[in-house]
């Protein structure tokens, strides 16, 4: 009975050396030496101190910061852990809100939130990206538009001309990946550092 099952237990052990063990510290080795930024997290980093991400989005809510799209990640109710609470961006927590478009707390939502984008430039129509959340809660990116969209406010409440907003809006403009897979994008906290720098000018 020995020599039936000792080829399989050779065979599962070599497999799990190989599969589990080799193969996983080969491949962490070949990312971290062909693409050590992106091996470590695409950590962005400000006075060499890790300031985020770029892969996850942060909440910004003062108005000379362009704000991402929302975020319906939860957490824990830190009062009732059978309860959860709004945690925008928590990268534990990734995922949506699940509501579906017959969800009167959705359309509620979107109404209120479509409301106060209109009120803050009411001559442009409203991007989609700043009212819907992602399916990850995570999205670091908005659309070109929705910077645009924002423009007025962040060049009024940091006191700069609309140009120059636009000018770095336009810079931090990724497009299609290869010209294209994706569509054109801008991070946000790369974008809401270089208003910082250019303030302190």
């Amino acid at each position: 009975m020995l020599r039936e099952i000792r080829p399989a237990i050779v065979l599962l052990l070599a497999l799990t050396a190989i599969t589990g063990l080799a193969y996983p510290l080969a491949m962490t080795g070949i990312a971290g030496a062909l693409f050590p930024a992106q091996a470590q997290g695409s950590l962005i980093e400000e006075d060499g101190k890790v300031v985020g991400s770029a892969l996850i989005g942060q909440e910004f809510k003062d108005d000379k910061y362009f704000h991402g799209r929302p975020s319906a990640t939860l957490a824990p109710d830190p009062n009732d852990s059978t309860k959860t609470v709004p945690a925008p961006y928590n990268a534990a927590n990734s995922g949506g809100s699940n509501l579906g478009p017959t969800s009167k707390a959705l359309a509620d939502r979107l109404k209120e939130d479509v409301d106060k984008l209109k009120a803050e430039n009411p001559s442009a129509p409203v991007p989609v990206d700043l009212v819907t959340t992602s399916a990850s809660g995570l999205d670091p990116n908005i659309s070109p538009e929705a910077a645009q969209f924002q423009v007025p406010r962040v060049a009024k409440a940091r006191n700069m001309s609309e140009d120059q907003v636009k000018q770095l809006v336009t810079s931090h403009t990724e497009g299609r990946l290869l010209g294209l897979l994706g569509e054109p994008r801008v991070n946000v906290l790369a974008l809401n550092l270089s208003l910082d720098r250019a303030a302190a000018k």
